[in-house]
């Protein structure tokens, strides 16, 4: 089992195609029934479904340096819910939760961070309100 990800769409389809001819090539060589390539689309990089609402993203940059907050705007793939909610057309950006050492058994959120990740939100909603 693979995840193909990609920062760019066309790249991202270039690789599943990579995927579908080294298949192809597997089962020529070895026979049909010694390869089994199953393609499925989990998820996009959210990028091009932020990017014509950035204001979003700056509304949510605003309420961090309000909070003396640094934000730090770094791009992902998708695979998050944020992903999942902006392709059915709720754009939602990540912003911080707080958390650390994301997807391992040493994974955690402190309170802390986690006050301060609730704080944004609720500046967020005050910005909009405005």
């Amino acid at each position: 089992s693979y995840i193909i990800r990609d920062f760019d769409r066309d790249r991202f389809a270039e690789r599943k195609e990579y995927m579908q001819k080294t298949a192809d090539a597997l089962a020529a060589k070895y026979g049909k029934e010694s390869i089994k390539l199953e393609l499925r689309d989990q998820y996009y990089n959210m990028r091009e479904k932020i990017e014509p609402v950035k204001e979003i993203v700056d509304v949510a940059y605003q309420a961090m340096k309000n909070l003396d907050i640094e934000p730090i705007i770094e791009p992902i793939r998708g695979g998050t819910d944020g992903s999942q909610l902006s392709y059915m057309g709720l754009p939602t950006p990540n912003i911080f939760t707080g958390g650390q050492n994301f997807h391992g058994k040493y994974e955690y959120i402190s309170v802390d961070h986690m006050e301060k990740a609730v704080n944004v939100i609720v500046e967020i909603a005050r910005l909009f309100e405005e």
